[in-house]
């Protein structure tokens, strides 16, 4: 069965049970199990390793408690008896697994079970859900590994669906594309602020073994190098599972936290990284007070903007990061023009890539962009690369998603940015900006191609006027209709 499938018939038995009340409470029971099944299998796979290299592996988790031993037995405990385990001895033991074991792994499973919840009341659909995980994935198999994101893509899609949904998966494509230009050596740390469920910090660690880890000491030095802070409990349990996936068996270093909730001024040197990738939150407002952590002159409760002026702290000197941004923050005046200002001050802005308005379809029609930017140098010259959808295609969709391959063509142009970019030429896609035109323009970075023919857009006092003379013709036809069918009536 495929992964949609599977997903499907999971959701269908939970549907059956009454303790389980929409989308998201479904949502909430299936991570907690899912990330259950990849602990033991990924702790099949350290056993197997452990055996071969005469050492002993030790589980953080209690034998009782590992899903080996209450889980995958088909035929196992069931019904009033496995209800009963999961409430009160699973949830219990799990919640406070660091209290008793100094084991990082086990404050890892701590900080996972801090926030979850079993929500079923039947321990008979407990069990056929549990028979479902077991049949249906197999983590030690680096393809259903791979496929992890795919499974919260289908999940994320069922919670657009009931119109329940906060939360952007960015594409796979977009995600590598991004770590592939902004290049994170083995030694450099790469954060992403809002991690939601690890996208980016996935492809920052494969991009990192495809090209810089040779041996095991390599290895180590990349697990160190990765962190992430998710402020919601069920994207923040999802990315722990998928670094756990991705080979990063102890991720103590991805915070469930809101990184807006401290002074901006607490970000000090020692916390600073190398590395930022990130797709923040937009369209979102931040709680009361948070605003209160920034300058005046960027104080607003617009999520987005608040993590922009963050970023800029967040950086080392020299430090780089490619962000996903809507239209809005381009063409937005009051504080977004401040902290505009403010990125081109204290960073080159050297890059802005304008993606096509279906690349997060269907869970926005916004049109973004990505932002790529050094910290240490004045901005001096932006260029802007328009990507195009492919040919004969008129919008991605979740069946026909963008390709990374599609991205060939401006790696290719993108050229080097310690030379300056000498290499890069203007073409019917790339065309370069100014600082000057960008100040004549009060940072209004809403710059439309210059080598595209533009829509023709007419004076609003003509388009009225138009108006004006339809809505008069629509009348005069209604009331030469009316006349018609009198007449017609009075015959």
């Amino acid at each position: 069965m495929s992964i949609s499938g599977t997903i499907k018939s999971i959701q269908d038995t939970m549907r059956e049970d009454v303790g389980v009340d929409g989308d998201v409470q479904r949502l909430g029971q299936l991570v907690w199990m899912l990330f259950l099944k990849v602990v033991d299998d990924r702790e099949k796979e350290a056993e197997t390793l452990a055996f071969f290299e005469g050492k002993t592996f030790k589980s953080p988790i209690p034998e009782e408690f590992r899903w080996r031993n209450w889980a995958a037995n088909d035929e196992g405990i069931t019904g009033d008896a496995l209800k009963d385990f999961i409430d009160n001895q699973l949830f219990p033991r799990l919640q406070n697994l660091a209290q008793e074991n100094e084991d990082p792994r086990a404050r890892v499973v701590q900080s996972v079970f801090a926030d979850a919840y079993n929500y079923m009341k039947s321990g008979g659909l407990i069990r056929k859900v549990i028979n479902q995980i077991q049949k249906g994935f197999d983590f030690n198999k680096s393809s259903e590994r791979h496929a992890f994101g795919d499974i919260y893509e289908q999940l994320l899609r069922d919670l657009q669906n009931a119109k329940n949904s906060g939360e952007f998966y960015t594409p796979r494509a977009v995600t590598t594309f991004m770590a592939q230009i902004v290049d994170p050596k083995l030694h450099e740390s790469v954060l992403d602020p809002a991690c939601g469920t690890g996208g980016f910090l996935t492809s920052a660690i494969e991009h990192k073994r495809e090209q810089y880890v040779k041996n095991a000491d390599d290895e180590k030095v990349l697990h160190d190098s990765i962190y992430g802070i998710e402020k919601k409990p069920l994207p923040h349990l999802l990315c722990t599972t998928n670094m756990i996936l991705h080979g990063i068996d102890v991720p103590v270093k991805i915070r469930r936290d809101n990184t807006l909730s401290y002074p901006l001024i607490s970000w000090t040197a020692d916390k600073r990284v190398d590395v930022i990738l990130t797709n923040p939150p937009f369209g979102g407002t931040e709680e009361q007070g948070i605003e209160k952590n920034f300058p005046s002159k960027f104080q607003t409760r617009e999520t987005a903007d608040l993590f922009m002026v963050l970023l800029i702290q967040l950086l080392k000197a020299n430090g780089r990061a490619a962000v996903v941004l809507p239209d809005g923050f381009m063409f937005g005046e009051g504080i977004k023009t401040a902290i505009k200002e403010e990125l081109m001050e204290k960073c080159n802005l050297h890059t802005i890539v304008r993606l096509p308005k279906s690349v997060f379809a269907p869970y926005t029609s916004i049109s973004t962009n990505i932002l790529f930017f050094t910290k240490g140098k004045k901005t001096e010259d932006i260029w802007f690369y328009e990507h195009q959808l492919p040919q004969g295609v008129k919008a991605y969709n979740k069946t026909k998603p963008i390709q990374v391959k599609e991205f060939d063509p401006i790696k290719a142009w993108w050229g080097n940015e310690a030379d300056d970019f000498v290499s890069r030429v203007q073409n019917e896609q790339a065309w370069k900006v100014s600082k000057q035109e960008i100040l004549d323009r009060n940072y209004n970075l809403d710059i439309k191609n210059p080598h595209q023919a533009e829509e023709e857009i007419k004076d609003p006092e003509e388009l009225l006027a138009q108006y004006t003379d339809l809505q008069a013709e629509i009348s005069k036809i209604r009331n030469q209709l009316k006349t018609i069918l009198d007449e017609a009536l009075s015959q």
